[in-house]
């Protein structure tokens, strides 16, 4: 099991998480790629002191960049996890 501070790297902030916060109770994290949903959860409860109800991931792909030149570069590779809370919990995180 890893450190419940490795596993969560930071908010992930727009328009779609902030409008499934307000109407699902559902919050968007970025964390570690290699982090299952189990981890996630215990992660959540035990930083925040909340209670989860579900957790879904994906794997979001790193967009190409291209600055001029031939060779294109690339953004980073990073796994979202969507967190919904119990009924009744509630997380103020802006």
């Amino acid at each position: 099991m890893k450190d419940i501070y490795q596993v969560i790297k930071n908010v992930h902030l727009s328009e779609k998480a902030t409008l499934l916060q307000e109407t699902n109770n559902e919050i968007v994290l970025h964390v570690d790629r290699k982090a299952n949903k189990l981890e996630i959860k215990r992660a959540v409860e035990q930083l925040f002191g909340k209670k989860v109800e579900g957790v879904r991931t994906a794997n979001v792909t790193g967009k190409l960049k291209r600055q001029r030149r031939a060779d294109a570069g690339r953004t980073a590779h990073w796994k979202k996890a969507v967190v919904r809370l119990k009924q009744g919990e509630s997380l103020d995180l802006v």
